[in-house]
């Protein structure tokens, strides 16, 4: 059983070893095709899209708790009612966020398996070379690489300019801003993360093809 719109399993390898010519032919063009769509689900631009937009959700929503942070922290007389309010904003606004990156980490698990499963069907290493290609794993890499980077610069600098000048930021600037890094930080990591275990898993199912040695 696989996910609603996600491609078909491979057939069971008993299945298979007893198809025609013209079936198995059926069944490499059907790898070919599906194994393209699952790398560019797996490891396309439109993934890493969507790990930033989770992450800037989740990031607006902590922007509100923040606001509400300050705001219990200023001596208006509203201020722990403006705190509450925007207390509650920001949960109402990260509590779906974190279910959406839950469905979306179950989503990249079933791809995964379907990856797996449909590059142990009869590999090819001629044709398979696309899926060692470095370009979309660079790409993850650097961009989660300098966002992890940011991160840990933005958590940093603020626990050391709050330490450096005390009482020149609330606890709830602070606050906010080191949660702000880290969102960034893990955000970076898991892009990282994701990038190396394709590269890895890539290497090992998808040998380069021996030299081919030309006599003389």
């Amino acid at each position: 059983m696989t996910r609603p719109g996600l491609p078909p399993p491979p057939p069971p390898a008993d299945l298979r070893a007893v198809l025609d010519e013209a079936s198995v032919r059926a069944v490499r063009a059907d790898r070919v095709r599906i194994l393209r769509e699952l790398g560019r689900r797996s490891l396309g631009p439109g993934r890493l899209l969507l790990l930033w937009a989770v992450a800037a959700v989740i990031a607006l929503g902590w922007s509100l708790v923040g606001a509400g942070l300050m705001a219990f922290e200023s001596s208006g007389p509203f201020s722990v009612v403006f705190g509450g309010v925007f207390a509650l904003l920001g949960a109402g606004v990260m509590i779906p966020a974190g279910f959406w990156s839950a469905r979306c980490v179950r989503r990249d698990r079933a791809v995964r398996r379907l990856l797996h499963a449909w590059a142990e069907v009869d590999p090819d290493p001629a044709a398979d070379a696309w899926l060692r290609s470095p370009g979309p794993i660079l790409f993850w890499a650097l961009s989660s690489s300098a966002a992890a980077v940011f991160g840990l610069y933005v958590c940093f600098a603020a626990a050391a300019a709050a330490w450096a000048r005390p009482g020149g930021a609330t606890y709830g600037e602070v606050t906010y801003t080191v949660g702000f890094g880290t969102i960034l930080w893990i955000t970076g990591l898991l892009g990282l993360g994701k990038a190396g275990a394709h590269h890895r898993w890539a290497v090992r199912a998808f040998p380069p093809p021996p030299p081919v040695v030309r006599g003389r």
